[in-house]
């Protein structure tokens, strides 16, 4: 009996692509956009972590839908054009499926058509804009910078303290004393978790 020869060359992996619907796999879709950094999100990579809650039951309105629509068709130069303005609105599909489908053409198009959604969102739909995933994810990043902000000043008024024999006014930019300082810094830190279009 003669024994098998056993190929022992490198092992070969072959590795195939799927297309994952957004709106069919929610936690596939919102762990891919979690693993990118908060601060390296582009206006599409939040749609696509969005996208999971926008599309939940009784999240947005067909009222809602139907302006958005509108405004990315009237939108100039066009985001959606009239033909897909109407697909995207047809009362034959439901609610939800003309979302899903919008949402999918959004994420395949450039960064601005992405933006003019959020923005929209903003307008028509200001409660749940506020709401958003991505909108919790950028929070921290933007506290961090705030603090960041003013460890920088702290150090810059410790390090290089005002010189009352220097030139005239040095102390009126500076503030006279860390506490104007700090105050100045506090208001900044608070605009940064304030919801406005800034956020957008």
């Amino acid at each position: 009996m003669t024994p098998e020869r056993i190929h022992s060359g490198p092992a070969v992996i072959v590795a195939t692509e799927t297309t994952v619907h957004p709106c069919n796999h929610p936690n596939e879709v919102a762990g891919q956009a979690m693993r990118s950094s908060a601060a390296d999100q582009t206006y599409c990579d939040r749609l696509v972590q969005d996208t999971p809650f926008l599309t939940g039951h009784g999240r947005l309105s067909e009222q809602q839908v139907d302006r958005i629509i509108l405004q990315l068709n009237r939108y100039y130069p066009q985001i959606l054009t009239n033909k897909e303005a109407e697909k995207f609105r047809n009362p034959k599909a439901s609610l939800r499926v003309r979302l899903c489908d919008l949402l999918s053409h959004l994420q395949r198009s450039s960064e601005r058509d992405c933006q003019e959604f959020y923005r929209a969102l903003y307008i028509h739909a200001q409660p749940l804009h506020s709401r958003l995933p991505s909108r919790h994810a950028l929070r921290p990043m933007s506290f961090l910078a705030g603090l960041g902000l003013a460890v920088g000043l702290a150090l810059l008024l410790y390090c290089y303290p005002p010189d009352p024999k220097g030139l005239p006014g040095t102390r009126r930019v500076l503030g006279f004393s860390p506490v104007i300082i700090d105050r100045h810094v506090s208001r900044y830190l608070l605009a940064f978790l304030a919801d406005d279009l800034g956020g957008l």
